[in-house]
């Protein structure tokens, strides 16, 4: 009997290079337990005031203390729109004119800005502009979506800096294309990369220019350790940046800063009124937001300026440290490997191109640790769960592909399990290197 047929896509789809290492490590039954460094998934406490919500559900002013829990407005809750507002101004950022539409999550919001900034689904107008190495999950939303995806690439330098290509390279790429859209994380997911307000400045004019959206993802906002102020897209001006009105959007979530990626709570913002309606217009297939989640992040809406000041320093505090701890171990137990400069969000970069023979694949070595690898320490069997960077580049068949050398580290296991990650870094990748033949 014939079987029903999967289409196409589902057909070609492979896990997400953040999730590969995890689902390989569940087939195994050797009892080796893994530290998880491959997908962003925060263990910190929520902000207490989402706390407080989550802990009273049951309280005389809970609208959910009666086991009701209805559809909310479609662009979501006005508590929880304004608590996105009320963030953003926090960090000194003018507000007025902004509107903000709840979504299930950034990643929401992330399908809905690339279905209304690029071009027909299947055609290869306006694709979609991204900064290589880029975030997976644009490039999987585009192809969802039958949206087309161009990029440049940025270059990790032996000082671990990444280095964005000249103005007229950047401007080749959109003459050939012409995207609909660039997309900008200025505390960058998967490097680390801190783009100021200056550099901000430079690629928003770009979007003026060749009349381009500027979508500017901010899940890291104020997770910056440079010092200085927050770098926004809501930070441009028309004296900076002559034309920015009217093309901004800004990718919101509850997930990173605040500490809630199961809560599933995001935001589109944009200075655009079209774009709003249309969207939530879009949206309304969806219905809404889930309820509950909203209401619990709408506790921030009444939280000061001061207070969220407070909370950002305190995050800072609590990565940077483990930040640099990192960069140094690594430098130290594994010599000549290149680690990302700690600028900013919650990841690292490590490049091993300098300390393995030809042929490395970063995709095969974070296999083998997941499937076989194992160190003995301190009385455990365990080995290390990172996120290969090859699906972070877009490059032209038998180009090389500068991700076969690098892997994604995120920062959320605790300080203590953090400090193990060199310690199994290290001893894994020799063993690997020991007994892998040179392409």
């Amino acid at each position: 009997m014939a079987q029903p047929v999967l289409s196409a896509h589902f057909r070609s789809r492979q896990p997400s290079s953040i999730r590969i290492a995890q689902l390989k490590h569940l087939e195994r039954t050797d009892g080796v337990e893994a530290v998880n460094v491959a997908i962003g998934n925060v263990s910190l406490p929520m902000h207490p005031a989402m706390i407080r919500r989550l802990h009273n559900l049951d309280a005389a002013d809970c609208p959910f203390r009666e086991g009701v829990v209805r559809y909310t407005a479609t662009a979501g809750l006005e508590e929880t729109r304004r608590a996105f507002l009320n963030i953003l101004a926090s960090s000194g950022l003018r507000t007025d004119g902004l509107s903000v539409q709840i979504t299930d999550g950034g990643s929401l919001g992330m399908e809905l800005v690339i279905t209304g900034c690029c071009g027909p689904a299947g055609s290869q107008e306006r694709p979609l502009l991204l900064i290589d190495a880029a975030y997976t999950n644009y490039k999987a939303f585009a192809n969802r979506l039958g949206r087309a995806t161009v990029s440049f690439c940025r270059a990790l330098g032996e000082d671990g800096k990444f280095s964005l290509p000249a103005v007229d390279e950047i401007e080749a790429v959109i003459a050939e294309h012409r995207p609909g859209a660039m997309v900008v994380i200025p505390y960058d997911n998967p490097t680390g990369h801190y783009y100021d307000r200056a550099t901000l400045a430079s690629l928003a004019r770009l979007c003026v220019q060749h009349n381009l959206w500027l979508i500017s993802d901010e899940a890291y906002r104020e997770l910056f350790y440079l010092g200085g102020r927050a770098s926004s897209v809501w930070a441009l001006d028309e004296q900076q940046v002559p034309g920015i009105t009217g093309r901004r959007l800004s990718i919101e979530t509850a997930s990173k800063v605040w500490n809630a990626c199961g809560l599933r709570v995001g935001a589109v913002v944009t200075d655009n009124p079209e774009f709003h309606a249309r969207s939530v217009a879009e949206y309304t297939a969806n219905l809404c937001t889930n309820n509950i989640g909203q209401w619990i992040f709408g506790g921030l809406a009444h939280e000061s300026h001061a207070d969220l000041q407070a909370w950002y320093h305190q995050q800072r505090t609590y990565y940077h440290g483990m930040l640099d701890t990192f960069t140094r171990r690594m430098g130290e137990l594994v010599p000549g490997v290149i680690v990302s400069s700690p600028d900013a969000a919650i990841y690292s970069v490590v490049d091993v191109r300098n300390v393995v023979k030809p042929g490395f694949d970063a995709l095969a070595f974070v296999l083998w640790c997941a499937a076989e690898g194992k160190v003995e320490l301190d009385g455990q069997s365990l080995t290390l769960l990172t996120a290969p960077m090859g699906g972070f580049y877009s490059v032209a068949s038998g180009a090389p592909n500068p991700g076969r050398t690098q892997m994604r580290i995120a920062y959320v296991e605790t300080p203590e399990r953090m400090q193990l990650v060199p310690r199994l870094f290290a001893p894994l990748l020799r063993e690997y290197e020991a007994q892998r033949n040179p392409a």
